[in-house]
């Protein structure tokens, strides 16, 4: 199980023991091993670890995303309403009008064969019940609002005719689109530029501050993560391994997983230095060692760490930093394994 400091207010998005098994041969193998997370109104979250972790799947799972062959259990709620088992008429309800996804690639989730404004008329057709001028007043005003210039032109044209960055600014005005109250961007700026990354990023922070809306923002760059969150939640293997505050995390790392990441991180303005890596990969599901998932990987593995479930400790007095390991004070004290 995952700790995490409840919000002053009721979570406008709640996830509590939340798995999902995948059919493996004649049965499943578990990959995600109930989460528990709480998203605030207004509030960034950041949920960071490798590929393989979990860190999609616990979205795409919340949403009814996943495909046949899954199996989904506990509980994730918007506003209290819950998705876990519910109806497709609730999903499509909740799916792009209360919360939205930004997808990695904007060139596979724009279809290809509609034009740009004929697909963002209809999230506002689905979400708002908007038609015949008064949609497409609104989608040329989505369009100036997400920096697409010459917004009636670009509405007659098709994906293709257009630079990855703006690809992604529309599919954040479609996202848009519904007035969500959850944004969660799924590696939204992976695949571009540095300078069009910035830009994105500055975007959803400016979108985020004038609607009020919660942002979940999974990513592999650190410096994103450290930059536009308030929270940081670090998965390892379908578990919370460690959360916090921003700068509990990125200051004062407890887990060895997240000591590792940290780590891995080059110093741009230190003298020049080899990069620390954690050893080994992420085991498959189906091959999990007992005990903490990450023992195999880490230098202050010790015998109590691979028997028993390992569950979240308070560091300290904060009310909001835990972290699952059983060595937590051997290690902040530096003593070897």
């Amino acid at each position: 199980m995952t700790m995490t400091a409840a919000p002053a207010e009721s979570p406008v998005f709640s996830l509590r023991n939340l798995t999902v098994d995948f059919r493996h041969g004649e049965g499943f193998v578990r990959a995600l091993h109930g989460i528990d997370l709480d998203l605030a109104r207004g509030e960034t979250l950041g949920i960071v670890g490798e590929s393989g972790c979990g860190k999609s799947i616990t979205w795409l799972a919340a949403l009814g995303l996943l495909r046949g062959g899954a199996k989904v259990g506990g509980s994730a709620k918007v506003m209290g309403q819950e998705l876990v088992h519910a109806s497709d008429k609730t999903l499509s309800s909740v799916r792009g009008g209360r919360v939205a996804m930004i997808f990695q690639d904007p060139s596979s989730s724009l279809n290809p064969v509609h034009r740009i404004g004929k697909q963002l008329l209809e999230a506002l057709r689905l979400h708002r019940g908007l038609t015949g001028e008064a949609a497409r007043a609104e989608a040329v005003r989505l369009l100036d609002r997400v920096g697409i210039a010459n917004a009636p032109q670009r509405m007659r044209e098709y994906a293709h005719e257009m630079s990855g960055g703006m690809n992604q600014r529309i599919m954040i005005a479609i996202a848009l689109a519904g007035e969500p109250e959850v944004l969660i961007a799924d590696e939204a700026t992976t695949a571009l530029d540095t300078t069009i990354q910035a830009q994105v990023l500055a975007l959803l922070q400016e979108i985020q501050k004038d609607s009020g809306s919660a942002l979940v923002i999974i990513s592999h760059d650190l410096g994103v993560v450290a930059e536009m969150t308030d929270r940081v939640a670090v998965m390892y293997c379908g578990r919370v391994i460690e959360t916090g505050d921003r700068d509990e995390i990125f200051d004062n790392p407890q887990h060895p997983y997240t000591r590792g990441l940290m780590a891995a991180v080059p110093d741009l303005t230190g003298p020049r230095q080899r990069l620390i890596a954690i050893p080994g990969t992420v085991p498959a599901p189906d091959r999990l060692p007992p005990g903490c998932f990450f023992s195999p990987r880490c230098e202050r593995a010790a015998s109590e760490c691979r028997s028993g479930a390992i569950s979240m400790q308070s560091i300290g007095q904060s009310a909001t930093h835990h972290a699952a390991c059983v060595r937590l004070e051997a290690i902040s004290q530096g003593v070897a394994s």
